[in-house]
């Protein structure tokens, strides 16, 4: 079976230096004298995975981690220095979200103007409309100027288009985090229902818990430098959140296994004294004894131990 998506030892490295600042003529002094210095940067170091149909990559790392950069060869929008991606398939890739719209056009006109760029017809385009506003939640604002509407609103019309429409990998870029929680919930679940027809995604994002939900493969970067590539997503996870604890990057598959561990340990550790401090709370209520206070006590068993109370009502029960 053909891989959808194969990066295979990419880098990228940015050249930076003094033209700009300096003009042409010192610039050309300057390199005929040998004093014209550039500095290197690489963003992205020896990265490699694949990625078949239905496969959901999450990215993860800290800012300046790289991921965004990737994200971009991927696309097609930059060349690597070094190394190959080879993708099969049409791509729709949301990386700047409000790229690519006109401010002076309306939402119908930027609708369509995004479709033509994404490279579909208009018969295609009228056939999807009404559905791609109606996800949108922008019924009312079909004839706004783009410039009228709000940032979450502009991300979710450029959330829809990508989804609604039909390509073979589709690439995000912290945009299922727009809207209200109504609306990422929505968003999330369209990315499921998307990832079931065969649809090959990546998703860079700072959330765990959409990771957690919506990944079957993780990518993971510091420095530009990949630290795994794994179907691990939960142990993975639970690394990177005691890497954001200690700010300390594994550097074996061991050492992730490691920071897991701590992970758990540490979140079995908080648990046990949230309970404790809330023992504490009911037992102050119940020392007060009015009916406010064991109406509180109540409302921490009931959201914590309900078996308690269910244990208690049967008891009752049976006397």
């Amino acid at each position: 079976m053909k891989n959808v998506i194969e990066v295979n030892g990419v880098s990228i490295r940015y050249i930076t230096g003094d033209f700009k600042n300096i003009g042409l003529k010192e610039y050309v002094i300057r390199r005929l004298t040998g004093r014209y210095h550039v500095k290197e940067f690489w963003a992205d170091k020896d990265i490699t995975f694949s990625l078949d149909s239905g496969d959901m990559l999450s990215i993860i790392g800290s800012n300046g981690a790289g991921k965004s950069t990737l994200l971009k060869a991927v696309s097609g929008i930059m060349i690597p220095t070094e190394g190959s991606v080879t993708t099969n398939g049409k791509i729709a890739a949301l990386l700047e979200l409000t790229s690519g719209f006109d401010a002076d056009l309306t939402v119908r006109e930027n609708t369509y103007l995004r479709g033509a760029m994404l490279g579909y017809t208009r018969e295609f385009m009228d056939e999807k409309y009404e559905d791609i506003i109606a996800f949108a939640e922008l019924g009312e604002f079909q004839d706004h100027t783009f410039k009228q509407l709000s940032s979450g609103m502009k991300s979710r019309l450029a959330f829809s288009i990508a989804c609604l429409v039909n390509p073979d990998i589709l690439i995000l870029d912290e945009v299922l985090s727009v809207g209200d929680g109504a609306f990422r919930k929505k968003s999330g679940n369209k990315m499921k229902e998307i990832l079931a027809s065969g649809v090959t995604g990546i998703l860079v994002s700072h959330s765990i818990e959409q990771i957690r939900e919506l990944s079957n493969k993780i990518l993971w970067l510091d420095h530009g430098r990949q630290v795994t590539f794994t179907e691990d997503v939960q142990t993975c996870c639970d690394a990177y959140e005691e890497f954001m604890n200690t700010k300390k990057a594994p550097k074996s598959d061991e050492q992730i296994r490691e920071m897991a561990e701590a992970f758990q340990r540490r979140k079995l550790e908080q648990k046990g004294k949230k309970h404790q401090q809330q023992v504490k709370q009911v037992e102050a209520y119940i020392r007060e004894g009015n009916q406010p206070a064991v109406d509180a006590a109540l409302a921490i068993l009931r959201e914590n131990r309900p078996d308690l109370l269910a244990e208690n009502v049967t008891g009752n029960t049976k006397g």
